[in-house]
């Protein structure tokens, strides 16, 4: 690993404006270390010579004084992600060499700021999943492990590549998905910054769809102000995506450092769990501690429905893949299983493409949209949905800017530990962060502490809608207040 590899967006763009060094020599320093850490399987395709192909143009660029806000700065992309020209399979068998002839909006709007792409990044399939085990390129692995064992760790999912190349130092940052948490949990177990903007912000359209009301954009990064850095370049109206917001995006990076004096710091009862491990608990009240002591004040809040959040979450999320991975039937891109009829290749490609856990969630799907079931299922969810968005809009009303819970129930488990025999098991890390998903909030999970054995673990900061920059903030002061940290190098 070389001193390119371990600086932060910021410091790697004053370095690039000082002509300190290249674009060029800092893509390659990062080309190394993905070669170097293919232990971890965070990189399912390598794209080192359109890398640098992109460094050179930039360096051209910056010569001439042109660069864009992240002018040579290498990053990685979530393979659910559409690159023109480069292999995008949201890692299932079913797309197989799928290679689109079109860029997603979010990527495209990273290489017009100057961005270098150094190639694509593992994720649960179809990004269903919170392990990173679901994967077609099989399960990636965590950079961390608990002191004094060698014991294989998930990065979390479904951005478990984003955040396992991110935290290893193998991209300056990535870009990731968060349906019900797969921003926030694989940051929170890998030590890194990930934010899950507010439904509409960053534009969908490019994406392979998972569930359309919950799936949103957005960076995973090193630090509260490369996400800030990143997030500026992703977000923004998009007139392809229906759902995107038009409204003017803010620089978030001009958040960071601001004053939180004065702030309400909302802490919800209900995230108080029964069998809660202590040091989560400890880490909550550290984390509130340091808002309190950053000037912000804390309050406490109910939301009554977030019991309810999980099993409405396993009913929505379903029902629309169930209908988004329709698609894939074998005729018109991607796997063909050849069959006697129709009805047979369908089949016969579906079986074959689809993982355990896609099949799972599609059938669970079909079953709570279908007749006789839909109102019983899928309208009580929904019905649901709008008084957990309701429980938020209360808190915001009585003037709370923000509320702080923990990001995950525990630090990153063992591959193959979780959801083998229960799948419920595995569904259960998603308790603090699907109802962000649920009422279209932005979140983020900043490092804010070790478990007894060494391990990462997150906070998480819920805001107001598109009001990102508060989340900044506060998430600034957890951060300056727990320190960094990186995982040893054993790869």
């Amino acid at each position: 690993m070389t001193d390119l590899t371990s600086m932060t967006i910021a410091e790697a763009k004053a370095g690039l404006a000082n002509k300190s060094f290249t674009s060029l020599e800092l893509t390659d320093a990062h080309l190394a270390a993905i070669e170097a850490a293919r232990a971890l399987n965070a990189f399912i395709l390598e794209t080192p010579d359109q890398a640098r192909a992109m460094a050179r143009a930039i360096d051209a660029k910056i010569a001439k004084g042109e660069g864009g806000p992240l002018a040579g700065i290498p990053l990685g992309i979530k393979d659910l992600f559409a690159t023109k020209d480069v292999r995008t399979t949201a890692c299932s068998k079913i797309l197989g060499n799928f290679v689109p002839p079109y860029e997603s909006t979010v990527t495209s709007q990273l290489w017009r700021d100057g961005a270098v792409m150094l190639g694509k990044l593992n994720n649960d399939e179809f990004a269903m999943g919170s392990s990173n085990e679901t994967s077609c390129f099989g399960p990636v692995v965590n950079p961390w492990r608990r002191e004094g064992s060698n014991t294989t760790l998930v990065p979390g999912g479904s951005s478990g590549g984003s955040a396992s190349a991110v935290a290893a130092l193998l991209c300056m940052g990535a870009t990731a998905t968060d349906t019900g948490g797969s921003i926030r949990q694989p940051a929170a177990f890998t030590a890194t910054v990930g934010v899950k903007p507010t439904y509409g912000r960053c534009s969908r359209w490019g994406i392979v769809a998972f569930a359309s009301s919950l799936d949103q954009a957005g960076p995973i990064a090193r630090t509260t102000r490369d996400a800030a850095i990143l997030m500026r370049s992703m977000a923004g109206h998009d007139p392809k995506d229906t759902t995107s917001v038009d409204r003017a995006v803010p620089d978030y990076e001009a958040a960071i450092g601001k004053s939180v004096k004065g702030m309400k710091i909302g802490i919800p009862k209900e995230y108080r769990l029964d069998g809660m491990p202590a040091e989560i608990e400890k880490l909550w009240s550290e984390g509130a501690a340091w808002l309190k002591a950053a000037g912000a004040e804390l309050v406490d809040v109910s939301l009554p429905h977030t019991k309810y959040a999980l099993p409405a979450y396993y009913i929505v999320a379903p029902a629309e893949a169930s209908s988004n991975l329709a698609r894939y039937d074998g005729v018109r891109y991607g796997l063909r299983v050849p069959g006697r009829s129709i009805g047979e290749l369908y089949e016969n490609t579906r079986a074959e493409g689809f993982g355990d856990e896609v099949r799972r969630r599609v059938m669970i799907g079909t079953y709570v949209l279908s007749a006789g079931y839909y109102d019983a299922y899928y309208l009580r969810a929904q019905k649901v949905r709008t008084l957990i968005k309701k429980d938020f809009e209360d808190c915001f009303a009585k003037g709370v800017n923000a509320i702080l819970t923990p990001a995950t129930p525990s630090a990153a488990f063992g591959v193959g530990e979780k959801g083998g025999a229960d799948p419920v098991e595995m569904y259960l890390n998603d308790i603090f962060t699907v109802t962000v998903n649920m009422a279209g909030l932005p979140g983020i999970a900043v490092p804010a502490g070790k478990d007894a054995q060494g391990l990462p673990l997150g906070l998480q900061l819920i805001g107001r809608p598109f009001d990102e920059e508060t989340l900044f903030s506060l998430g600034e002061v957890v951060e300056q207040s727990a320190g960094r940290f990186t995982p040893p190098r054993w790869w």
